[in-house]
């Protein structure tokens, strides 16, 4: 697959660097506010670190308790939130002289304003996260204060909810889940899949120059393994995510952490990620399913489905409706802060042992949006399952 970049403004690049490298309508996750029934027989998170053990810095109540995952989540969504980036309130940051845990201004407001918006989360919505970081900034260092008459004379506002309601007289799940089955090729083709390796190369991050090298392996139900390299720039390291069916991993060089195991709401993302790999088990893994409603997505008409994954993740998918096909899906992490949004944009589905695969999507994160186009798909051959084991440790 080959793949260009554009670099946003932000502070997430730990976190989600490779979260949406799936090889098709084999899509990825996130949170919601609602457990599922799958979740409580889902096997014990493993426990980590937190983040006030792991970073010398760390010191307001609502993020030190958290998971490494989950607070290089809360980076993103505040450096987002705000339109900035790492250099905006880490001294050096961008530089070899970088120093993370100095205590600077910005970092003094920020830790107030965490705590500010957890008060008014828990005293006046029972602590359910309506108020987050960009409810006010929308992207801007200090939040406007007055609507500007352009914008209240201008084209309507166009933010999806993230938490979409059951829409009434609409279809209910179940027949648009079941046109996507029979679209990729059918219930009893997809029962078929116990695997795939898909192949890649192309650029990996605008400005990085070289040529870089994917592969994805996925075995059926629940273990899927993204690989970069960049053979041209040994320097730069290989990137890894992992799923090994209970335990995750990601390995990514570009990082204040170079590899750190999965244990927050991103684990859960990893799960998921894994188990739609394999489509035919979407009613399985996906509870709470409801269908919302239409809308559409790039001037086509889509039939929207959410559902809850693995300890309450959320998954909005929206649907060809002509096709049934997938073309976008929109997944979300946890954080104390606000929820963390990640874009997979679907096309060109090709058929392959008779099965379709989208060979070109976008995947749109917090710190960038890379285009991917796939080069190739064996399905149903064998892998090593040491390549679901923890990423090798590599170049520094």
């Amino acid at each position: 697959m080959k793949f260009a970049s554009s670099r946003l403004t932000s502070a997430a690049s730990a976190y989600i660097a490779l979260s949406a490298m799936t090889a098709g309508a084999l899509i990825g996750i996130s949170f919601a506010g609602r457990a599922s029934a799958q979740s409580a027989q889902a096997p014990p998170t493993p426990k980590g670190q937190t983040a006030g053990e792991v970073f010398k810095n760390v010191t307001t109540s609502t993020l030190k308790g958290i998971t490494v995952d989950d607070f290089m989540g809360s980076m993103g969504v505040m450096s987002a939130a705000l339109g900035f980036d790492c250099s905006d309130c880490h001294t050096g940051a961008g530089t070899d002289k970088v120093i993370w845990d100095a205590d600077t201004p910005k970092k003094r407001t920020a830790r107030k304003m965490v705590e500010m918006v957890a008060v008014i989360n828990r005293s006046n919505f029972g602590g359910a996260q309506m108020v987050t970081c960009y409810t006010c900034h929308h992207g801007r260092d200090r939040p406007p204060t007055t609507i500007a008459l352009d914008t209240l004379y201008g084209p309507p506002n166009e933010e999806r909810d993230d938490i979409i309601a059951a829409a009434p007289d609409q279809p209910s799940a179940d027949p648009i889940l079941d046109k996507y089955i029979q679209a990729l090729g059918g219930a009893q083709r997809l029962a078929g899949l116990t695997s795939f390796i898909a192949t890649a190369s192309g650029v990996g991050y605008e400005g990085l120059g070289g040529g870089g090298s994917v592969q994805i392996f996925a075995k059926s139900p629940d273990q899927r393994t993204t690989i970069i390299q960049f053979k041209d720039h040994p320097e730069r390291g290989d990137s890894t995510r992992t799923f090994n069916g209970h335990i995750g991993w990601i390995k990514t060089p570009r990082a204040l952490l170079k590899e750190y195991e999965l244990t927050g709401s991103e684990l859960d993302g990893a799960k998921l990620d894994a188990e739609l790999s394999f489509p035919g088990q979407i009613k399985q893994v996906l509870t709470n399913l409801h269908a919302g409603f239409p809308d559409s997505v790039n001037g086509h008409d889509v039939q929207v489905v959410q559902g809850n994954g693995p300890r309450g993740l959320l998954a909005t998918l929206y649907f060809d409706k002509d096709s049934g096909l997938l073309v976008r899906l929109v997944r979300y992490g946890r954080t104390p802060i606000g929820r963390v949004p990640t874009q997979v944009d679907y096309s060109d589905y090709r058929e392959v042992g008779g099965i379709k695969f989208p060979f070109q999507y976008t995947f749109s994160w917090l710190d960038g949006k890379d285009s991917f186009k796939l080069s190739d798909v064996k399905t149903n051959v064998p892998i090593d399952s040491a390549k679901f084991d923890k990423p090798s440790t590599g170049t520094k």
